[in-house]
């Protein structure tokens, strides 16, 4: 993707932004209640959709920085620790019994603990994060590369998105999972990761502890936090609310690129 078809896209989301700032620090819950937010992100999407098939930029990669460019903190967004009792116990124990599942459209499904998600081929980045509620940070990420997992588990041909189901609930009782999804495209990304890492540190509890996605070149609910388990698959039709994510099923946009 060329400057101008970036910029187009970075001035369109600031515009966003500032009019979320007005709302002080209203969360992704109360925006997505609102009756303005939704129709705007629904413009947004349209706006990425056109770019996108105009200029070849779903291979492009996201600004990197440096390390002086770090913020000096990097703030929760979402849940900061899930009410879950499975991962309060796997926090508990320093999250040694995690393992990640990964299965659906694969020929060879399987479990990935820490160790063996830390040997897979690696790459560390300086990115910056924009959350759809109107902040943003640059931090240190690293993690294993998506694609070097998909290359272990082989996706079926009709294998379309990879769908990351997660520990934390997003209402009382442990209902409503979080979850979110991106397509082939974006899994085999070069800066898509499985990240355990953040600013040379084993990754935060309140930031995703043990595992996050980082899909840099997407807007802040994309990237799922807590994943527990992959599935790829060719729909999202069976998936909670069909949409591809919690909060495109409350009436957020799927393809939120930025």
């Amino acid at each position: 993707m060329n400057d101008v078809d970036r910029g187009a896209r970075r001035r369109f989301l600031a515009r966003i932004a500032a009019a979320v700032g007005a709302l002080g620090v209203a969360g992704c819950d109360r925006l997505s209640q609102s009756e303005w937010f939704p129709p705007i992100l629904d413009s947004a999407e349209k706006l990425n959709e056109r770019l996108a098939k105009l200029v070849t930029g779903r291979s492009a990669m996201a600004k990197e920085y440096t390390a002086a460019d770090v913020s000096p903190t990097f703030r929760s967004n979402g849940t900061a620790r899930p009410d879950n009792p499975e991962y309060a116990a796997l926090a508990a124990n320093g999250f040694a019994g995690y393992a990640l599942d990964v299965g659906g459209l694969v020929a060879a499904p399987r479990r990935f603990t820490l160790a063996e998600l830390r040997a897979l081929p690696s790459r560390t980045q300086i990115t910056r994060h924009d959350c759809v509620e109107g902040w943003s940070a640059i931090a240190q990420w690293q993690g294993a590369r998506l694609s070097a997992l998909l290359d272990v588990v082989k996706p079926a041909a009709t294998a379309k998105y990879v769908v990351f189901h997660c520990a934390d609930p997003m209402e009382e009782g442990g209902q409503s999972p979080y979850y979110e999804s991106i397509d082939m495209d974006d899994a085999y990304h070069e800066q898509t990761l499985l990240a355990y890492a953040l600013n040379g540190q084993p990754l935060p509890i309140a930031n995703g502890a043990p595992i996050r996605l980082r899909v840099e070149r997407q807007l802040g609910y994309k990237h799922a936090k807590y994943v527990m388990r992959l599935e790829l698959v060719e729909s999202f039709a069976h998936i909670a609310g069909g949409k591809g994510g919690y909060w495109e099923d409350q009436g957020y946009q799927w393809y939120a690129g930025i």
